[in-house]
């Protein structure tokens, strides 16, 4: 099995369109592990340079500890050998910690660090909390930029200092000042990524902030018009880029954001719609409407027809 440096991480995981990929589930909401792996068997023949584990659209969420070490482990020997799966963890510090060293013991090349539950966090607060995973493990650390997950540039550098295998800054929240800080001043010391949904609508401005790679939820279910969106991008080939936000991702997102939540929702309906189910999502989340995957199915008949 290929092994990852974290600066070898962050090399790959920056190449290439990033694959978030859904948690399938049963009707019970228990986790379909068969599923889950034929999914991944499937998006493993496609170009994506890396796989991010029950992310945020893979319902991080709504998992138990024990679901998110069985989903990691599925999608590490399902994915194909030398494409790195990074694997979450969150929630509190002494929760990341031991998922940490789980997702390590799992095989995952790299931790994906979303927002600790709940609370407000100070500065040093959030310095010590990612400090902390990153003692915990070897693997390349990659920190969510989200919530009360908000970090300021002077604490973006001092972990870029300190935490050697801190390698990946995922943006969530769309701070232009923020990002331009990072790639003006850390340069290629830290990968970072478009995490705003849906990160198709921010991928050719991004770019000029250094950000050369994104979470693509669509990528899902209709992998082959994801990454032609990505190749126009990285050719900063405008026409072609809003032509296809045209054709598909804005009205696409006019029915994600009918509800919140739909962000995850609307992903699972558009495999549903692709005739590759992947079940409900969880509680607190809700499915869209029938009406609503009629019209998704449309916009997606349609970019499967151009």
């Amino acid at each position: 099995m290929t092994l990852f440096a974290p600066e070898e991480l962050r090399s790959v995981l920056g190449s290439g369109l990033l694959s978030f990929p859904v948690t399938h589930a049963r009707d019970d909401f228990s986790f379909d592990e068969d599923a889950y792996r034929g999914h991944l068997e499937r998006q493993g023949a496609f170009g994506s340079s890396g796989v991010f584990a029950a992310g945020g659209t893979g319902e991080f969420f709504a998992l138990t500890p024990d679901e998110v070490g069985r989903v990691v482990r599925a999608a590490v020997a399902a994915t194909p050998d030398g494409k790195p799966v990074v694997a979450p963890v969150g929630y509190g510090t002494a929760q990341a910690v031991a998922m940490a060293r789980d997702a390590e013991a799992a095989g995952a090349h790299g931790v994906f660090l979303l927002p600790p539950y709940l609370t407000e966090l100070t500065q040093e607060g959030l310095v010590a909390h990612v400090r902390a995973v990153c003692a915990a493990t070897g693997l390349g650390v990659v920190v969510y930029h989200r919530a009360n997950a908000a970090f300021g540039f002077d604490a973006v550098q001092e972990l870029a200092d300190t935490c050697p295998n801190f390698v990946g800054f995922k943006d969530g929240v769309g701070s232009v000042d923020l990002m331009t800080r990072i790639h003006a001043r850390l340069g290629d010391r830290l990968l970072s990524i478009g995490g705003l949904p849906t990160a198709e609508t921010y991928a050719l401005p991004y770019l000029e902030m250094g950000v050369t790679t994104y979470s693509s939820a669509i990528f899902n279910f209709i992998p082959e018009f994801a990454l032609d969106f990505y190749a126009a991008v990285r050719a900063r080939d405008a026409a072609t880029v809003y032509r296809m936000l045209n054709a598909f991702v804005l009205p696409y997102l006019d029915i994600r954001n009918r509800r919140a939540g739909y962000a995850v929702s609307i992903v699972k309906a558009g495999l549903t719609v692709t005739g590759r189910p992947a079940g409900p999502v969880r509680p607190p989340l809700t499915d869209l409407t029938e009406a609503e995957h009629g019209e998704l199915k449309a916009l997606v008949d349609e970019v499967a027809g151009a």
